[in-house]
């Protein structure tokens, strides 16, 4: 039977090889990333479950925006099977492991509309790319033309630029047209709306994402004909919410429409409105690395719960969306700020502790 994380094997097939990874201390594996001695890509540090507090603020961001994440998904899904390439038939790759639980809604909700669905969840690295055995297995199976990649949303568009470089290199005939659900960065192909609100698995780690970790690319580990490696995690079964999620999305009765629509002028717009905002923040940070500016709620709480932070910054202190990122803040003794930050309504700085390279 094929790997599938704790999702079920008819959701998603996830083409990752699950091995033993020794965890990596968070400011170590830092220190490491940004000297230049080692890539991101080849250490995990150990993941946690959240405590009651914390998964009380996820709660509340789920029952807050069900809805509207299941307006979204079947939204996406309406534009997907509107395409002519995925009419009748579609390919969904997931960038693992944000991509995953999205890419389970939104097969779900395309079956629901008729189309013939395959849905896998494949491994992409900033700086390495798309793993190529992957995309390979899935081109030995189906039609180039019916492949759509998904994420969850998008920060600062590196996961676009490296989807889009990688496959170019890799000269598979493959199009790299990606649909997410949000996408403030403004550089998704097809996305249900341009704002930054919390999609709630983007709180979560890998017990919201079929126990899986975070892709690894390491050479003790991952052969030259393997997939991208990863480690799952079934100590944390007893915490697993994959199923959960999913299940409680999809038992959600939609009565509303998005809030804030997706075009591509808008798009043209978000991605202008992007490059500005990290000009600025540079400027004013004294940051001479883009890559330690994580724009946009989901990567900046994911940079609290595993990077080092060293500010986060808010677009309003009372906004409900960003009072998880608060909670975390406080409890690492990471300092907020209130300012305008665009189309964001949250993002993280990490802290420098070595060079300026990641």
């Amino acid at each position: 039977m094929h790997f599938s994380g704790s999702y079920p094997p008819e959701d998603v097939r996830i083409l990752l090889k699950p091995a033993q990874i020794e965890a990596t201390p968070v400011e170590e594996k830092e220190a490491l990333i940004q000297s230049g001695k080692r890539h991101y890509s080849e250490m995990l540090s150990a993941e946690k479950v959240p405590d009651e507090r914390y998964m009380t603020l996820f709660r509340e961001a789920l029952s807050r925006n069900k809805t509207r994440l299941r307006y979204d998904i079947d939204l996406l899904a309406r534009m997907i099977r509107a395409r002519t390439q995925t009419h009748f038939k579609c390919v969904l790759v997931s960038l693992a492991r944000a991509g995953t639980p999205i890419g389970v809604l939104l097969s779900r909700s395309l079956k629901r509309l008729g189309v013939e669905v395959h849905h896998y969840s494949v491994s992409i690295i900033r700086g390495r790319g798309i793993d190529e055995n992957a995309m390979r297995h899935i081109l030995d199976r189906h039609d180039a033309r019916h492949i759509v990649f998904v994420d969850g949303w998008t920060g600062k568009g590196a996961i676009t630029r490296e989807l889009e470089t990688s496959l170019a290199k890799q000269r598979l005939g493959i199009a790299p047209f990606l649909a997410v659900v949000a996408d403030p960065a403004g550089t998704a192909h097809l996305a249900a709306t341009s704002e930054d609100y919390v999609i709630p698995s983007g709180l979560l780690n890998g017990i919201v994402s079929g126990l899986i970790s975070r892709s690894v690319l390491n050479e003790d580990i991952v052969g030259e004909d393997d997939f991208h490696a990863c480690l799952f995690m079934e100590e944390h079964r007893s915490a697993d919410l994959s199923r959960a999620f999913i299940d409680a999305i999809d038992a959600v009765v939609v009565s509303h429409s998005s809030q804030s629509p997706w075009s591509e002028e808008i798009a043209a717009a978000s991605q202008r409105a992007c490059q500005d905002l990290l000009a600025t923040i540079m400027e004013s940070e004294g940051v001479s690395d883009v890559n330690r500016i994580k724009p946009g709620i989901a990567e900046a709480t994911r940079a609290i719960l595993r990077r080092v932070p060293d500010k986060v910054i808010l677009r309003d202190l009372d906004d409900p969306e960003v009072q998880h990122m608060i909670y975390l803040a406080e409890q690492s003794g990471v300092p907020v700020e209130q300012r305008d930050i665009g189309n964001y309504r949250a993002l993280t700085i990490i802290k420098k502790l070595g060079g300026e390279q990641e």
